[in-house]
């Protein structure tokens, strides 16, 4: 049997735990648990290293272009297949769109297209922006991984197509924040031709002119070259008449109809230089532009 005067965390006088003791045994219980989660350091996160032999740049088809998507070009030269659950465009030169759900899995190729929506171009008051760096962020699995991770695959700056884009969406925001482009609401067809008007509409200071409207793959804009509205610095609005015809007339063309409708239009202000605004018609006036096409061409159906 133990005796009393021994050292105990019990109390045998009271029948009590002794409540020194038990601290003592507490505070060293504690210092050993820290001791233990400091020599276990956390597990590192995952890597964001793109996987061996993978890469991506950007594309764009011409079907893309009406729809403001782009292609991601994966190029996979290793024989491990990735697979890829979502894709993000992320660069200061365009605003961030959500996520794309890809479900893919690129095996060994030269070129793979995965296709995502891009956001509208981040435009200065004045000038054109230089194009900004870009990467495509994933996440994907390789070979026989379990989980997804995500990776941030760079993209070669400076990219061509994504330089084009800023191009040509600034130079049209610069038109637009002195004036409105747009057609009328109204189309009639007179014979072979259908007709509206160019409407220029005052959003900002500034002399808008524009110098010609060119045709699309479908539809040529009569006397286009030389047609020229004029939104006087005082003016609120003007508009001109503006009149199409088909261009082509095989049924195959209009069921093939990817930039049918976007008419480019040469414009500036104040006499600056002149920068291209695509005017696109309603969806609703494309369907009746179609008819009204394969009515002319003769094709039924229409």
């Amino acid at each position: 049997m133990r005796s009393r005067n021994q050292s105990s965390t019990y109390d045998w006088a009271r029948g009590v735990p002794n409540v020194k003791d038990v601290k003592r045994i507490w505070t060293i219980g504690m210092l050993c648990v820290l001791a233990a989660g400091c020599s276990s350091p956390p597990p590192p996160a995952p890597s964001a290293e793109p996987p061996a032999g993978v890469s991506v740049t950007l594309g764009q088809w011409r079907s893309d272009e009406a729809a403001h998507r782009l292609q991601v070009a994966v190029r996979n030269t290793s024989d491990t297949p990735v697979y890829f659950a979502d894709l993000q465009l992320v660069t200061p030169s365009l605003t961030t769109v959500p996520v794309q759900k890809t479900d893919s899995t690129i095996k060994r190729t030269a070129r793979t297209d995965l296709p995502i929506p891009y956001g509208k171009a981040v435009c200065p008051a004045q000038g054109l922006p230089e194009v900004r760096p870009a990467t495509v962020v994933a996440h994907v699995r390789t070979g026989s991984e379990q989980k997804l991770r995500r990776v941030v695959f760079p993209v070669p700056h400076p990219d061509p197509v994504l330089a084009r884009l800023v191009r040509d969406e600034c130079s049209e925001h610069l038109i637009r924040q002195a004036a409105d482009l747009a057609f009328g609401p109204e189309w009639k067809q007179h014979g072979d031709a259908m007709r509206t008007t160019l409407t220029l509409t005052r959003r900002g200071p500034g002399a808008v002119t524009v110098h010609s409207v060119g045709g699309t793959t479908h539809y040529l804009v009569t006397g286009g070259e030389r047609l020229r509205a004029t939104l006087d610095a005082s003016a609120q609005r003007a508009e001109v008449p503006f009149e199409i015809t088909p261009a082509r007339c095989d049924a195959h063309a209009f069921a093939e109809a990817k930039k049918a409708f976007m008419f480019p239009a040469r414009a500036s202000v104040d006499g600056g230089e002149e920068r291209v605004v695509i005017l696109t018609p309603p969806e609703q006036v494309q369907k009746r532009l179609i008819r009204y096409a394969a009515d002319v061409c003769d094709l039924g159906g229409g």
